[in-house]
């Protein structure tokens, strides 16, 4: 692809690097950067072998690229990851800088047929004994960017999220394929925040956390920044907490979302909302299509109770009773799911939970299939308190505004296929239960109006 030694072409080993995967090579693959970064821009090239080095920073018009056979292995060590200010789960603070890093940069990318290793077992086990100073580095982290490209790459080992573009615009993450145990702490996949424009596409997706999260800072964050104009196609999700997930840091508002031909399998739960009183912003307009998931505790998740992080037991996030609508009120609207098929599900085909006093709105299912496994476990569907484990149940919805099914049906399931509590404006328009395990109805309604 290159011709090496042309003056737009700046190979790490003229610059001192050595691949014998012992040898510290930041100050060598520093030196190629800042010279290309100088020169106005081009590729600093990382040939076939070994490199160990510590954070390789790039600058505007730098193009990192990986040959077949080259592998950056990112120290174990904390001295080699200076501390900057960014966001650490959606909260502003110090955090150790990403293996790979660019600020306010422009025109970046990292592309090949190579692998980036992040030594994620030495940073895990600070985390399990609360050793480390500051938050872990994510494996790529790119803040306040724009026009920046992430292609070919195979990523393994993340110390924390894997790729987090954080208020950037004009992302691309194309043919990526990110590999995490799946027991690893906090190892998400790829995390835009705050960010417009981004397309994620043709990415195979193994991890310890979610693979997917859209997130837009906490109630902590000073500057709201949505993220917004997001699409999503043709990618594999294994393992991992949530297939797509959405929140819960989502108080600068997620919009404009679109999911389409992905595979999840035995990702816990498959699309998920999650968010609480206190957090605010709104997550709207989002449509998902041609989804085939397997081996999800839940294949549809909205809960606006979500209790876990900062202040999550407090009564003002689990009351059931209505509290005064503010602007820290979350909201969930607009939201539509067709053409999934889920298979071997464990808890409920679906679990959506609006606040008392915001209902979820606009919630539409069209030609979805969902089958419980036969000898499912009881599950969680969700995280929120005063919630028992199900098993094999229906869609279980709750304090729902104008919520549609059109040609769902429900096989293998313990009690009706649809209950709805507190809600308004339902439909139910040719749906079908199969193999019920229970002679309950096929809905149940509770303090429902206008059905």
């Amino acid at each position: 692809m290159f011709t090496i030694g042309t003056s737009s072409i700046y190979d790490i080993k003229q610059y001192g690097a050595i691949s014998d995967g012992k040898t510290i090579n930041t100050t060598a693959i520093s030196l190629a950067t800042e010279a290309c970064a100088k020169a106005g821009g081009g590729t600093v090239y990382v040939p076939a072998g070994r490199f160990l080095t510590g954070v390789v920073i790039l600058r505007s018009n730098v193009h990192l690229y990986l040959e077949a056979g080259s592998i950056l292995v990112f120290s174990p060590d904390e001295t080699d990851y200076p501390v900057v200010d960014s966001r650490w789960e959606g909260v502003s603070r110090q955090v150790y800088t990403s293996c790979i890093y660019a600020e306010n940069s422009e025109n970046i990318s990292v592309t090949g047929r190579g692998t980036l290793d992040g030594s994620g077992h030495f940073w895990w086990s600070l985390f399990r004994k609360k050793e480390n100073q500051f938050p872990r580095p994510k494996l790529i982290g790119f803040d306040h960017c724009k026009n920046v490209l992430i292609s070919g790459v195979k990523l393994m080992n993340s110390p924390s999220w894997t790729v987090h573009p954080l208020c950037c615009e004009d992302v691309t993450i194309h043919n990526i394929r990110i590999q995490n145990p799946s027991d690893s702490p906090n190892t998400d996949g790829i995390n835009p925040e705050s960010c417009r424009n981004v397309r994620i596409s043709d990415c195979h997706i193994d991890v310890g956390d979610d693979c997917i999260a859209i997130k837009a800072g906490t109630e902590e964050t000073a500057e709201r920044v949505p993220c917004e104009n997001i699409t999503i196609t043709n990618c594999t999700m294994i393992h991992g907490h949530g297939g797509i997930v959405f929140g819960s840091e989502m108080s600068g508002d997620i919009r404009n979302v679109t999911v389409s031909n992905c595979i999840f399998e035995g990702t816990d739960r498959g699309i998920r909302l999650k968010s609480r009183r206190g957090r605010g912003g709104v997550i709207e307009d989002v449509r998902i299509n041609n989804i085939v998931m397997k081996g999800v505790i839940c294949p549809f998740i909205a809960n606006l109770y979500y209790f876990w992080g900062p202040r999550g037991e407090e009564k003002y996030v689990w009351d059931k009773n209505p509290y005064p609508i503010t602007k820290e009120t979350p909201v969930f609207r607009r939201i539509h799911f067709s053409n999934i098929t889920a298979r071997d599900v464990s808890a409920a085909a679906g679990f959506l939970y609006g606040l008392a006093e915001m209902y979820l709105e606009d919630i539409t299912f069209d030609n979805v299939s969902v089958s419980m496994a036969e000898e499912a476990e009881p599950g969680m569907p969700a995280m929120m308190a005063e919630l028992e484990p199900m098993k094999q149940r229906g869609f279980y919805c709750c304090n729902v505004s104008n919520i549609r099914f059109h040609r769902v049906t429900v096989s293998n399931h313990e009690g009706p296929a649809f209950y709805v509590e507190n809600g308004k404006d339902v439909e139910i328009t040719g749906c079908k239960s199969k193999n019920a395990l229970t002679s309950d109805p096929l809905f149940v309604f509770k303090d429902v109006a206008n059905v």
